[in-house]
């Protein structure tokens, strides 16, 4: 078991089965995509570059994905909020999850690393 498996099995159901479907839809994303821990919270990487997080919000518990560079993505389900580079995308885990809008909002946004809008460091 991983030090960051930890951080999912903390958590309770429906929330723990909701962020580890979502664990899996956003390594499922792409080959070169990573997991690790930043901050607490699990934080995904495309080659090396941070690209989301999973996070719960403090006041509902409620899961939701952080999208670093979500100033670059429109979504009508991403809120921005106060923040000024990154964007959430809420879950409600009692719910099914909107795969399809998850995957393309993912999609969407990993086209920006792909095609260098989003640097990546040399390898």
């Amino acid at each position: 078991m991983q030090d960051y498996d930890q951080y999912y099995l903390e958590k309770k159901e429906p929330v723990r089965g909701c962020l580890l479907a979502l664990r899996r839809i956003i390594l499922g994303q792409d080959t070169a995509m990573t997991e690790t821990r930043k901050w607490g919270m699990p934080c995904f990487c495309y080659r090396q570059k941070m690209f989301c997080y999973l996070w719960t919000d403090k006041k509902t518990g409620d899961p939701y994905i952080l999208m670093v560079e979500g100033r670059y993505l429109d979504h009508p389900q991403l809120e921005q909020g106060e923040r000024s580079r990154m964007k959430i995308f809420r879950v409600d885990p009692a719910t099914d999850l909107p795969v399809a809008a998850i995957e393309l909002m993912l999609k969407t946004a990993l086209d920006l690393y792909r095609n260098g809008v989003i640097k990546l460091r040399k390898r």
